[in-house]
């Protein structure tokens, strides 16, 4: 199957709705649907390894159980689909009960789902939409490492959406930077404003070939960690993440600079940081006091800095994005 045209093919559909309003809703709208799809396709692969598995989700809201059309009439559609979403599958999704005994293969499902929305007013068209993204089989490893091709696109359109793509860094610039700093398997690599993930998958592809056997495959699966504060591009990185094989994917819904840099311990520093921080930005009062004096500022990239030097390791490397007045500027 094609999968070039299938970003095009839905947002084709959701022009024709009237709940949702330019690139920016459209690529939202898309996202939550493809990680519930993604995710069951994850959960198959889990059950055949472990029949006694347990889902998360409750059963009936499940993609199997309300997405998949059969074409035997039975599938919701119209303002039954509608209801469902709207009234029964986020407000079930948001709501389900996690604590620090979850595995982050579980606790992502309301992490990823809490600050997403369904904009569609028009169950045809949501249903036209939910059935051309089931038409990719994310068990099928081909289908699966072909999403990086609807990825890209989707990526492309976010940086045209406005604010929404406004620091996403070319896939190209990820794998130098990379390259540049040579992470090595059993290191830590973290990134603490990971976007959709690309310094992370990157970092994976430069991993993955050290994997010598099944212990290295599991050292390679706790390797990277990710705090993204915005909702889309946190509900994309993990997405991407699951595609890449990392089944408990240490990414956090949060802002990095939320916590005092003074109670950082050496459990929460890294061998390798890579990061695009975002600047140009500024942040509250509440958040400042959680630096040092002379180390406070209302520009980001500045609070960025001094969290990376609070949270590498002696002797850890760093490669970051930075814009030139920095170093430069006042």
């Amino acid at each position: 199957m094609s999968l070039n045209n299938i970003v095009k093919r839905l947002q084709d559909i959701m022009r024709n709705d009237a709940g949702v309003n330019g690139d920016a809703q459209r690529i939202e709208q898309m996202v939550w649907i493809l990680f519930l799809k993604v995710y069951d396709a994850k959960e198959e692969i889990w059950e055949f390894h472990d029949a006694n598995l347990k889902s998360i989700i409750p059963e009936p809201l499940r993609w199997r159980n309300w997405a998949v059309d059969n074409r035997d009439g039975q599938a919701m559609t119209g303002q039954a689909l509608l209801s469902f979403v709207n009234e029964q599958l986020f407000p079930q999704l948001k709501e389900i009960v996690i604590d620090e005994h979850t595995p982050m293969s579980k606790a992502i499902v309301k992490a990823a789902m809490e600050d997403s929305f369904n904009y569609m007013k028009d169950g045809v068209l949501l249903r036209q939409v939910i059935n051309v993204i089931d038409e990719i089989d994310f068990t099928e490893y081909e289908d699966r490492h072909a999403f990086g091709e609807i990825y890209e696109t989707i990526l492309k359109n976010l940086q045209s959406a406005g604010n929404a793509g406004e620091f996403y860094t070319p896939r190209a610039v990820t794998d130098f930077m990379v390259q540049m700093l040579k992470p090595q398997l059993g290191k830590r690599i973290a990134d603490f404003a990971c976007g959709t993930g690309g310094f992370l998958t990157s970092s994976l592809k430069y991993l993955e070939p050290q994997i010598k056997s099944v212990e290295d495959k599991e050292i390679y699966n706790r390797s990277i960690y990710g705090i993204e504060k915005k909702a889309l591009p946190y509900l994309l990185c993990v997405t991407n993440m699951l595609l890449h094989d990392i089944d408990e994917p240490n990414i956090i819904h949060d802002n990095s600079l939320e916590k005092n840099v003074r109670e950082y311990r050496d459990p929460d520093r890294f061998d390798v940081v890579l990061m695009n921080p975002p600047y140009g930005g500024s942040e509250k009062d509440a958040v400042k006091i959680n630096f040092p004096v002379e180390l406070r500022s209302s520009e980001t990239a500045d609070l960025f800095i001094s969290l990376i030097m609070y949270r590498l390791k002696r002797k850890g490397r760093a490669a970051i994005i930075l814009p030139d007045g920095f170093l430069f500027g006042d």
